[in-house]
């Protein structure tokens, strides 16, 4: 078996999201285990960020950040040679919002995801988005898997 990288930059991000071009708003997974994963993103800052507004980028993008850091995660958990199971963010809760704009953040964006709990058709996350050790967006979001396959559902919750 071919053990997974400890560090993706964001070609190879790219590589195991279905979010290409300017989509792919991480930079770089920095560290990454079995429960959590770490990323870094300078996208905020970029005028062509397609989730910009005219008033700039509100801070809900965040959300987006990590469940993007959470695709990551999924697809590096994935057992070696399969396809990495399709995921989408079916609620996010308890979302602490403290700025109204990621676009005025000078620094990096540290995205973080940390799974809480999960079983083979949803998955749990708790999630912080920062810049230089403050806390900008933060929650837990909901992860379904493979909701279009046979039996995957919510009624078979952890959560």
């Amino acid at each position: 078996m071919i053990p997974q990288p400890t560090t993706l930059d964001r070609a190879a991000i790219a590589a195991r999201i279905p979010h290409h071009g300017t989509m792919c708003l991480l930079d770089a997974v920095d560290a990454w285990d079995s429960e959590s994963i770490r990323c870094r993103a300078t996208s905020h800052r970029d005028p062509a960020n397609p989730l910009r507004e005219l008033s700039g980028l509100p801070a809900t993008a965040a959300i987006e950040y990590a469940a993007q850091a959470m695709a990551v995660h999924g697809a590096l958990l994935a057992p070696a040679g399969e396809v990495p199971r399709a995921g989408y963010l079916a609620s996010v809760r308890s979302v602490d919002i403290t700025v109204a704009h990621l676009d005025g953040i000078a620094g990096e964006l540290d995205v973080r995801a940390e799974r809480l709990t999960g079983n083979d058709s949803q998955v749990l996350y708790r999630f912080t988005v920062c810049a230089a050790g403050t806390t900008l967006v933060s929650g837990r979001a909901a992860v379904i898997l493979d909701a279009g396959a046979p039996g995957a559902g919510l009624s078979r919750s952890p959560a």
